[in-house]
């Protein structure tokens, strides 16, 4: 059996602010319904595909086991790193883990937002590098350019590798991102593909490989899988020994080092998704080259990508050429679609200015829903919570501000120090300064409630945890 290796830890901003550090792109729906992690869950599953193991951070654990959930898939394991290491940590403490599970597994590794819309043809593509990878090669897959891209690495093949489905063809080296006269001339050469970062090999044959091209590493991540804990549904990398790891991508601790490398083209479509102007290419487009989300119009506009993610705001173009704007309840990017890859410059001098726009989605999600603020005053908040059905909050205090809770939707069990109701929809309950309160959702359908908060201080780190069935701190 293959097993899918999916890397969800990752943080990026160049499709901001779609994308922030509190919930980045993977676990966003940017050109389908599901989300890009849901829609490689499905890409790597069916026959053939163990169960997967999954890779993110203790931030994404329990929106990671979410999507499964709502995906219908148990995974084999759910690895949380302590902290980032960057992929070769990462993808060595995948082989040790299940060199103790798995020893004669394959591992399919993958970042987790990337779209490959033909499954079909990447699992042909998959099937032709297998052979090659049970006997001990490993196997990377490069996808056929269809123009001078200087956003990717590429790969350099013995020869050039013609057309249909192919099998493992020798690597002779990695190449950098490169300028546009370069990518130019290694479009011509027709021997050059990109780099996706997907990689197939067998867990003895990667193992080998950090064992001879980075032993530094096989210590402390050996340790931090051995001293690994289970916490929930999860398991929890050693902290002390993982952070004496070194921060290293796998292509510069093994790639461009092992000399048993084979690649397999992929000539289905791929992208990276890498920045807006990547998602303009992916889009619905219409005759004049414009893509537009349900909340937003263009009107004489040639392309553009215009998108509002918000049903409260509707966002109109006219008359724009060339032109990326995206619209957020909290904040709105303009950008020219040639100049999509300084976005993160954007992200840069918000972090400077101190906008929390920067790095926080305007959603904040939690294991038990998530809530919204809706307003925002000197002494009050207004808040909009959603709880999963089952779900409860901890049971908690506050030392600077009380609330008032109104249920909108379904119906909310409410405790507030020894009482215990049951508050259903259009009724409200007010919570004291210092009382000991939970709230949770006893039936089948989502609770919706309004919190009022009022008080001398409304941050998030007011609260103290009495009990959690989450087990946060």
């Amino acid at each position: 059996m293959i097993v899918p290796v999916l890397l969800c830890g990752g943080s990026g901003t160049r499709l901001w602010p779609l994308s922030r550090k509190s919930y980045p792109k993977q676990f966003l729906p940017l050109t389908s319904k599901d989300t890009l992690f849901q829609s490689t869950l499905g890409r790597l599953s069916g026959p053939g595909f163990a169960a997967p193991l999954v890779l993110t951070n203790d931030a994404f654990r329990f929106i990671v086991s979410e999507q499964l959930s709502e995906q219908g898939i148990d995974p084999a394991a759910i690895l949380i790193e302590p902290s980032s290491r960057n992929t070769a940590p990462a993808i060595l403490a995948a082989a040790l883990w299940l060199e103790r599970t798995d020893p004669e597994a394959l591992m399919l590794v993958a970042p987790s937002d990337h779209e490959i819309p033909d499954s079909e043809a990447f699992h042909a593509a998959v099937a032709a590098g297998e052979a090659a990878a049970r006997a001990g090669q490993i196997i990377t897959f490069g996808i056929q350019p269809d123009r001078p891209e200087t956003g990717y690495g590429y790969l350099e093949l013995d020869h050039a590798p013609g057309t249909g489905v192919h099998c493992a063809i020798p690597l002779r080296r990695f190449v950098e991102k490169p300028s546009l006269e370069r990518a130019e001339a290694m479009l011509a050469a027709g021997s050059y593909l990109w780099n996706a970062g997907i990689f197939l090999f067998s867990v003895k044959s990667v193992i080998a490989a950090f064992r001879a091209h980075a032993p530094a590493l096989l210590e402390p991540v050996g340790a931090a899988v051995e001293k690994a804990t289970a916490d929930l549904g999860f398991i929890r990398l050693d902290p002390a020994a993982w952070d004496g790891a070194e921060d290293v991508s796998v292509d510069y601790a093994i790639m461009e080092h092992a000399p048993n490398l084979s690649v397999v083209p992929f000539a289905g479509k791929w992208s990276d998704l890498g920045g807006w102007d990547a998602v303009w290419m992916d889009s619905g487009r219409d005759g004049r080259g414009v893509a537009v989300s349900g909340h937003a119009t263009a009107i004489d506009c040639d392309n553009a990508l215009l998108r509002s993610e918000d049903s409260r705001v509707e966002l109109v173009g006219i008359g724009l050429e060339n032109i990326v704007a995206v619209a957020m309840p909290d904040a709105v990017l303009v950008a020219d679609l040639s100049r999509t890859q300084d976005v993160k410059q954007a992200v840069t001098a918000l972090k400077e200015k101190g906008a929390k726009q920067a790095t926080e989605f305007p959603k904040d999600h939690r294991p038990w829903g998530w809530f919204e603020s809706l307003v925002i005053g000197d002494r009050f908040q207004v808040k909009r919570i959603h709880v999963h059905p089952g779900a409860a909050l901890s049971l908690q205090s506050h030392h600077h501000r009380s609330e008032h809770w109104i249920v909108v939707e379904g119906t909310a069990k409410v405790t507030i120090d020894d009482e215990v109701r049951l508050v259903s929809e259009n009724q409200s309950v007010y919570i004291p300064l210092g009382a000991v309160h939970r709230m949770e959702n006893p039936g089948k359908v989502p609770m919706v409630l309004i919190e009022v908060q009022t008080g001398s201080y409304l941050g998030e780190d007011d609260i103290i945890r009495y009990e959690d069935i989450y087990s946060r701190g």
